[in-house]
């Protein structure tokens, strides 16, 4: 047995620990060989010296929550004790690891275990696929890791996409031109670049082009050198199109492909890009992959019920 004291400096004990310590109790129960005592802003934990980390680990992301959000909801703590108790012998010392600085002062870290192994691949290898359920932060953490690089000078544009499957006639409909008829397509990423970026910033970034975000059928004949690319919703891309985006990287940049292959929206007779690459590349050295699974989703707790449910109709 090993014991260990905790100090959560700036925190809050009342949203630390919730209203009559009600998320302390949830904690203990998720780890029964450890007993916990906490005092104001200090916390005393005895018991396996792995179980241990993985609760450091845990009230760490509390904290963290708590400071970044002003308040720890039902949903918080599910995630945060689902990533702490899912591998407690396999401590991954990248989950809670700070990828950018917001405009506010805030802290982005992985939250999950999915998250850790996206930033780590990321770092070894100039192309990463990160496949996995909604919910799971892929696009999000993507879009951190290419800012991420802008800020420290790494490459020199971004450049984001996706694939519109309406794109053609079937956006005829909508008013305005062709930008107009594709921005809702690609607004995910226009939210994500407003958390990470000052409004200033990131207004002059996209009219200097030194951040692009445009559908897929517009990468065809470029060549991207000194850039960060993200294709999102890839599961949507046809192996045509795929290909075609992949042979777009130039000399020093680097690519993250994201895609859900359980929601995919292409016609019955077109074959998923995302789906072949999977098994055409799988084993070359430089393209990684990394698959999200149930347990990394970081968005309120009932959509996990909603994935499990959708999987139970299948079987």
């Amino acid at each position: 047995m090993a014991e260990t004291t905790l100090t959560l400096d700036h925190a809050d004990p009342l949203l630390l620990f919730g209203t009559h310590d009600v998320h302390l109790r949830r904690i203990e129960a998720a780890f029964p060989d450890t007993k916990i005592v906490a005092r104001d802003n200090q916390v005393r934990l005895r018991g396996p010296s792995t179980t241990l980390d993985s609760i450091v680990h845990a009230f760490e992301e509390l904290a963290s929550v708590a400071d970044r959000n002003g308040t720890v909801t039902a949903g918080d703590l599910d995630t945060i004790l689902a990533m702490a108790t899912a591998n407690p012998r396999q401590s991954n010392k990248k989950v809670g690891a700070v990828v950018l600085y917001t405009p506010s002062g805030g802290m982005i870290r992985t939250k999950t275990l999915g998250q850790a192994k996206l930033l780590e691949a990321s770092h070894n290898n100039d192309i990463v696929f990160a496949i996995g359920p909604a919910g799971t932060g892929k696009t999000y953490m993507a879009v951190a890791l290419a800012v991420a690089a802008l800020k420290a000078r790494k490459v020199k544009r971004i450049v984001l996409c996706r694939p519109a499957v309406e794109a053609g006639e079937r956006l005829g409909f909508l008013p305005g031109d062709f930008r107009d008829k594709v921005d809702p397509y690609l607004r995910p990423l226009y939210d994500a670049l407003e958390e990470f970026l000052p409004t200033e910033k990131l207004t002059t970034h996209l009219e200097d082009h030194v951040i692009e975000i445009v559908p897929l059928a517009f990468m065809r004949g470029r060549t991207l050198n000194s850039s960060f690319v993200i294709l999102d919703e890839a599961q949507n891309a046809t192996a045509v199109q795929m290909k075609m985006f992949l042979t777009r990287l130039g000399v020093s940049s680097q690519t993250i492909v994201t895609g859900d292959i359980t929601q995919i929206d292409l016609q019955d007779a077109q074959q998923s890009g995302l789906v072949e690459a999977q098994s055409i590349l799988k084993d070359i050295k430089g393209i990684g992959f990394v698959y999200f699974k149930k347990i990394d989703v970081v968005r309120h707790s009932l959509v996990k019920a909603i994935i499990n449910a959708y999987e139970r109709t299948k079987h």
